[in-house]
């Protein structure tokens, strides 16, 4: 059994994730799908102050890209949406997986089926639309009765759109300005046939592979929390997936639960072991990269402690609204408090807030900046201004 340090973990885990090192050549459109496919799933969040989700982890590896690529591939059938830990863009080969979810009764949200049952002709209503008009938005369903409001203050239509893209009757076709263009599955995916979709426990088998594959190097609770399966069922499953070859069992230093790995991905663990890899990538992530979504993993492999703070009030909030964590060389060294001003051309970091500890040289500030004006021309705000630079804590 091979037996790694909590520094050679990160690194087979920045390996894995595509953010060890540079991409080294300018990005094309062929390479997002690969990108997607390595962290298994893509999760969307709307959230624009820099930039959306989806858009920014692909930066992360990719650097300098076209946004535009991401949603061109939805649209041509590449890449479907739907629910994995999150609501995410996944490849379309695992849609068979998801597709069992989709058939399970009372998947998705729990007032799902009281919801349909007290509003019967919502649904009928949506259904019945876009049958006759094609593709439509949940803007496309004017109601004068709804009021807006707070974040999920729904109208109906909305709801049912929800509700049937979660049962599977709708999937997004495409989106335009990022809203969510449904359309009937049959239409998206007219050769889709529902005695090719698994069984449950091939699913969870599958996603527990894929899990393992885009971490690197995982515990049974981070594989539990990649996809938001059954801790039960990944600690059940995971030693029969090493009996079988696919999973091999890992010792960590100062570890007393296993890790587990690929089988096929041991030449990463064996370069690690034999400090053949090296982590020169200097970044920018959004909260939700798949890296850091998980807290407590990103506490144990990084001693990065971390919260996003825009669902807080603003006198709750320590570092800002969105701050982005700051990978550098292998460590997440920073977030950085900022905002994209598109109009204006500028990016503004509010605040750059370095981990304690952290020693400034003229090598790491070289880095950090060379980084932060890359991200900015990526905008198109080629303009950065730093306001502050802080201590945690100060």
């Amino acid at each position: 059994m091979i037996e790694l340090s909590k520094n050679q973990v990160r690194l087979v885990m920045l390996a894995a994730q595509g953010l060890l090192q540079p991409p080294e050549r300018p990005a094309v459109k062929a390479d997002i799908l690969p990108a997607i496919r390595r962290i298994g799933a893509l999760q969307i969040d709307t959230i624009n102050v820099v930039a959306r989700a989806p858009y920014l982890t692909l930066f992360s590896r990719l650097g300098d890209y076209n946004p535009a690529w991401l949603d061109e591939l939805l649209a041509e059938g590449a890449l479907f949406e739907y629910w994995a830990h999150a609501a995410c863009f996944l490849p379309i080969e695992d849609y068979l997986y998801y597709r069992r979810l989709m058939l399970t009764p009372g998947h998705g949200w729990n007032n799902r089926e009281a919801w349909e049952a007290a509003h019967p002709h919502v649904s009928e209503m949506v259904l019945a639309r876009i049958r006759q008009e094609g593709a439509l938005r949940s803007a496309d369903f004017e109601n004068p009765n709804h009021k807006g409001g707070t974040w999920w203050n729904w109208k109906e239509e909305k709801i049912a759109l929800e509700h049937l893209f979660t049962t599977g009757v709708l999937m997004v076709a495409r989106r335009e300005k990022f809203q969510r263009v449904y359309d009937l599955r049959e239409r998206v995916l007219p050769d889709w046939d529902d005695a090719n979709t698994p069984a449950h426990d091939e699913v969870q088998r599958a996603l527990i592979l894929k899990a393992v594959h885009s971490l690197g190097i995982a515990r049974a609770d981070w594989v539990t929390r990649y996809f938001y399966l059954s801790r039960r069922g990944v600690e059940a499953r995971l030693p029969g997936l090493v009996a079988d070859g696919h999973l091999v069992e890992v010792k960590v230093e100062g570890w007393n639960v296993p890790a587990y790995a690929y089988a096929s991905q041991m030449h990463l663990l064996e370069a690690a072991a034999a400090g053949q890899l090296t982590a020169s990538l200097t970044t920018l992530l959004t909260p939700f990269d798949p890296l850091i979504a998980d807290r407590s993993r990103t506490r144990e492999v990084f001693d990065f402690d971390f919260a996003i703070e825009c669902y807080l009030p603003a006198a709750k909030r320590r570092y800002g609204y969105f701050c982005l964590p700051l990978l550098w060389r292998g460590q997440l060294v920073g977030r950085v408090d900022a905002k994209a001003h598109r109009q204006a051309g500028r990016f503004e970091v509010k605040t750059l807030y370095l981990e304690p500890g952290v020693i400034p040289s003229d090598e790491f500030l070289a880095d950090i900046q060379a980084t932060l004006q890359r991200c900015a021309a990526w905008h198109g705000t080629p303009e950065v201004v730093i306001t502050q630079v802080a201590t945690k804590g100060s």
